[in-house]
């Protein structure tokens, strides 16, 4: 049998002939595109069934609807104390699922973000580069605006979903509200996405959860924004406040924050404190209980004296009647 070497080389290529990678700022150009589409579209499904929610709870509850002031009617329901709570658990119930339900299809190839101040602690981390960062903020903002222009359209009435400040919070109230859930919604997508572990592939629950109870605390007082593009998208259909600006610089100090607290988790080599958390093997499991050890300790000394007992009891030779 005769071999054709010369196709045989030519199918090997030598290792320096292999195509070196790309660099630059337009070097993954396509993917970067790719993700911006995704973020889009996810952004527009993302806040379009959440803030449908919201539009829901405004519709058939007791709301102080007041569109042409910008008001948030669906985030600051009036009437009964019951009402109130009620609809604050409902609207962030919706953002949580919304979230989770989003994510969970677009976690894969985008990451999920669907919120400015993700990106921007993703890019301050080396996750994302500079350029696509730009490129999914951009879409995120968008997708807001398309979402709202949506739900407008398919809606009766006037859109009440914009977020606003109420129940006597002043502006630096505000503020500092937006900046500690946004820094800790940014956290879990440090710590359980950009941090590969066990619980990485089931990020998207843990984003669902975290927006869940951040806004449970926050939609009372701010409306619970905890994402630019959520406030933005609303604001352009319905108009702005005079204190909007809450809304951009809150989350982004909190992206600030939570890329801090990270970097300084990284620095003391966290993984390192208590090893072994996410591990599944029972080796990893500590060996003995010391409440378990010294129950068994001590059963094994009654065993060993019954024994000891016993053989005593056989080698004295029979006593009593029983020597009869």
């Amino acid at each position: 049998m005769v071999f054709n070497t010369n196709k045989i080389a030519a199918e090997k290529p030598f290792r320096g002939d292999a195509a070196q990678p790309k660099k630059g700022l337009f070097a993954d150009i396509k993917n970067d595109l790719i993700a911006m589409a995704g973020e889009f579209i996810g952004t527009i499904l993302f806040l379009l069934f959440s803030l449908g929610a919201v539009q829901t709870a405004s519709t058939n509850t007791n709301a102080n609807a007041n569109s042409n002031t910008g008001d948030s009617a669906g985030t600051n329901p009036t009437g009964s104390d019951s009402n109130q709570l009620l609809t604050y658990y409902y609207v962030s119930a919706a953002f949580g699922l919304s979230l989770f339900a989003t994510a969970s299809i677009f976690y894969r190839f985008t990451g999920s973000i669907f919120n400015p101040s993700v990106s921007l602690a993703l890019c301050l981390i080396g996750a994302i580069k500079p350029l696509r960062f730009i490129l999914v903020s951009l879409a995120q903002m968008v997708g807001a605006i398309v979402a709202s222009a949506i739900l407008d359209g398919l809606t009766p009435g006037a859109l009440v979903v914009n977020v606003g400040l109420a129940n006597g919070t002043n502006k630096a109230q505000g503020l500092f509200i937006e900046m500690f859930t946004t820094a800790t919604l940014v956290l879990s997508v440090l710590m359980l996405a950009a941090e590969k572990h066990l619980l990485t592939p089931f990020a998207p629950l843990g984003f669902g959860f975290t927006l869940f109870i951040v806004m449970l605390f926050s939609i009372g007082f701010t409306g619970g924004a905890v994402n630019t593009a959520r406030a933005f998208g609303p604001a352009c259909i319905q108009g702005f406040q005079n204190y909007h600006w809450i809304y951009w610089l809150g989350p982004t100090l909190g992206a600030l924050l939570a890329t801090a607290f990270y970097v300084f988790l990284k620095e003391v080599k966290y993984w390192r404190i208590t090893p072994g958390q996410d591990a599944t093997d029972n080796h990893e499991s500590p060996k003995i209980h010391p409440v378990s050890s010294r129950l068994s300790r001590n059963r094994r000394d009654s065993n060993a004296t019954a024994l000891d007992n016993g053989n005593n009891k056989n080698t004295q030779g029979p006593t009593g009647h029983e020597a009869v």
